[in-house]
């Protein structure tokens, strides 16, 4: 293997945006199993064909990931029910489970369309209103985690909110999983009077952290950051993913003067779309064989 070939990429904290919610298919952008999901929803879901373990050594390998570790976030891939392994002599080749490549579609899906911008806002707002005890500290967790996985702000104690009113289904998921749905409330309301909605923003999102992501996502990809392509395509997808989770994606009005995240979605539809042949071809070459 070339060493110029590995690179190890910014791995940032985080999950992955779920178009469907799923405990059982949760997983983060960082370490190993982040570089797997990416690997699996950027290349095994795109060849649609059975991948041999080689060629998962090669890939991750290239990041700096050990074989061990490859072979443990496949088993564990495996108990989590993303994928589906089958024996061959001496080799073994793997599979998406449909449910996991349902999953994975709907979450590229949801990444692609990702601009940074919420299109064609009509006003609303979704509100949220839901604790968790303080002796229920695993719910806490997960509705803090959770609810701003899927773009909600909290600007007072107990208050979460959301310009997107079609995620009112997520939220519920959220809060029967967090054991809260009971005493919580969920409301789409207006706007009318009072402070500037741009104040009610700042309290409710941090985006001056948003904002250094996309600096540097800007100075990492607008060349190519590899001269390995499954490299450098594997990195723009890894962190589109980091920052579709950490942007609410709010309409302009709300959004600070020259927002630098419709630059970086620009950037990342025209390298997307220029890396992706590439890609596809060293990822098709690497498992075309075996070892």
């Amino acid at each position: 293997m070339r060493s110029d070939s590995r690179v190890t990429p910014t791995v940032n904290s985080g999950d992955l945006p779920e178009a469907v919610p799923s405990r059982r298919f949760a997983a983060g952008t960082s370490g190993v199993r982040g570089l797997l999901i990416t690997l699996l929803g950027g290349c095994v879901r795109s060849s649609a064909q059975a991948t041999p373990t080689s060629a998962f050594v090669d890939a991750l390998g290239r990041f700096g990931v050990k074989e061990d570790a490859c072979r443990q976030a496949l088993a564990r891939a495996t108990a989590d029910g993303w994928l589906c392994p089958s024996r061959e002599g001496r080799y073994t080749w793997w599979r998406l489970s449909p449910a996991f490549e349902q999953f994975l579609r709907l979450g590229a899906e949801r990444i692609l369309r990702f601009t940074a911008t919420q299109p064609d806002w009509d006003g609303r707002w979704l509100v949220v209103l839901a604790r968790a005890a303080e002796t229920n500290r695993p719910g806490r967790h997960l509705l803090r985690t959770r609810l701003r996985r899927a773009g909600f702000g909290n600007p007072a104690p107990g208050t979460w909110v959301n310009t997107h009113t079609d995620r009112a289904e997520e939220a519920e998921l959220v809060l029967d999983e967090a054991g809260v749905r009971d005493e919580a409330q969920i409301f789409v309301a207006e706007h009318l009077s009072g402070g500037e909605a741009s104040a009610l923003v700042r309290q409710a999102w941090d985006f001056d952290e948003v904002e250094r992501e996309y600096e540097a996502f800007l100075a990492a990809f607008t060349r190519p950051s590899s001269g390995d392509p499954l490299v450098r395509f594997t990195r723009l997808v890894h962190d589109w993913r980091h920052l579709a989770l950490i942007d609410p994606e709010l309409p302009a009005e709300l959004l600070p003067a020259g927002w630098r995240g419709a630059r970086a979605a620009r950037l990342f539809r025209e390298q997307h779309a220029r890396w992706t042949p590439a890609a596809l071809r060293e990822w098709d070459r690497i498992s075309a064989r075996t070892r």
